[in-house]
C-alpha cells in the first residue's frame, strides 16, 4: 500500500494552500485597515516587531536577526529614529555599544493600533462566526500556528 498522496490528494492540497494564502492575505489587509501606526517599509515593520518582541538590540544584532548587512540596518534605524519610533540608548554594559529601542511615543501608538484591529476582529468574530464556528475557528487557529512554526 502506497504512502504517497494519490494525484486528487496533492490536487486538493495545492488548491488548499493557495486558498489560505489569499484569504490570509486579505485578513491582514483588512486589520492593517483599522489602525495605521504610520506608514513603514516592511523593513521598518520588521525591525520594530523584533524590538517590540525581543527587547533593545544593537544595530548589529539587529542586522544579523534581519540578514541584512549593518550599513543597510544603520540606514532602517536612522529612518525609524528621525520618524520618533525608536531611540538609542548607550549599553549599561557596554558604553561604547547603543542600544535601540521603540520610543514610549510609539509603544503608546503600537499599543492603541493593535486595541483597534483587536477590536475590530472582535465585532468581526461575533458578527459573521455562530459560537459552534467560533470554536471551528480556535481549533483552525492552532493548526495555523503549526503551519507558522514549521
Amino acid at each position: 500500500m502506497s504512502t504517497l498522496p494519490s494525484q486528487s490528494d496533492a490536487s486538493a492540497s495545492t488548491a488548499l494552500a493557495g486558498e489560505l494564502r489569499i484569504c490570509v492575505s486579505k485578513l491582514i489587509r483588512r486589520l492593517r485597515e483599522q489602525a495605521n501606526a504610520g506608514d513603514f517599509t516592511s523593513s521598518q515593520r520588521s525591525v520594530l516587531l523584533r524590538l517590540d518582541r525581543d527587547g533593545p538590540a544593537t544595530v548589529s544584532a539587529l542586522a544579523r536577526a534581519e540578514s541584512v548587512r549593518p550599513q543597510s540596518m544603520r540606514v532602517t534605524v536612522a529612518s525609524l529614529e528621525a520618524m520618533g519610533a525608536v531611540r538609542g540608548e548607550p549599553d549599561p554594559h557596554d558604553g561604547r555599544q547603543t542600544l535601540i529601542d521603540l520610543s514610549p511615543k510609539f509603544r503608546k501608538t503600537l499599543k492603541a493600533s493593535r486595541a483597534a484591529k483587536d477590536d475590530w476582529l472582535l465585532h468581526a468574530l461575533q458578527a459573521q462566526l455562530s459560537p459552534q464556528e467560533q470554536a471551528q475557528l480556535a481549533a483552525a487557529v492552532k493548526l495555523l500556528e503549526r503551519l507558522a512554526d514549521f
